[in-house]
């Protein structure tokens, strides 16, 4: 049986545990499932809200093109891939992946990878607004991130 990719982009908050029954349910094959689940951070109290821009048709099928690599490296039943666009205040959720396998280290490594490439490659510009009532601007990936992707390119894994 092939594995199932599901990607949304979606400014609705997402259920993660719905989510996670959706991609394993009546799958025979699942001997394990990881979820990762994003939230947006008040950064030490001066972050109003981060508003999310995505650049639609483009963003979906980068992420979905990244999936099906995680797919192609592990033995996957399935993927899931959510982000949200759109005002997103502190404490709320940002994005979800959802991987299942058969063996959990190809599910840790297949959801470690599709978050490193979303933090990095997916096409998303966030843009802070602060407490303060100031502009945050648009915010930069981080170097750790970019390192954190890199990996996956020199064949490494998190073990």
């Amino acid at each position: 049986m092939s594995p199932t990719i599901r990607i949304r982009i979606q400014a609705e908050v997402f259920d993660t545990e719905s989510e996670t029954a959706l991609l394993t349910e009546g799958r025979r094959d699942v001997g394990a499932s990881v979820a990762f689940t994003g939230w947006c951070r008040d950064e030490g109290g001066t972050l109003k809200a981060l508003t999310l821009e995505h650049y639609p048709g483009m963003a979906e099928a980068e992420i979905t093109r990244i999936a099906e690599e995680a797919a192609r490296r592990w033995e996957l039943s399935g993927i899931t891939a959510i982000h949200r666009h759109g005002r997103i205040l502190p404490g709320e959720k940002i994005v979800l992946v959802v991987a299942a396998a058969r063996h959990r280290q190809a599910a840790f490594e297949a959801a470690s990878f599709l978050m490193d490439y979303l933090k990095t490659r997916a096409p998303f510009w966030k843009k802070e607004e602060r407490i303060d009532g100031t502009e945050g601007g648009w915010v930069e990936a981080k170097e750790s991130d970019d390192a954190a992707a890199e990996r996956w390119e020199n064949g490494e894994s998190s073990e």
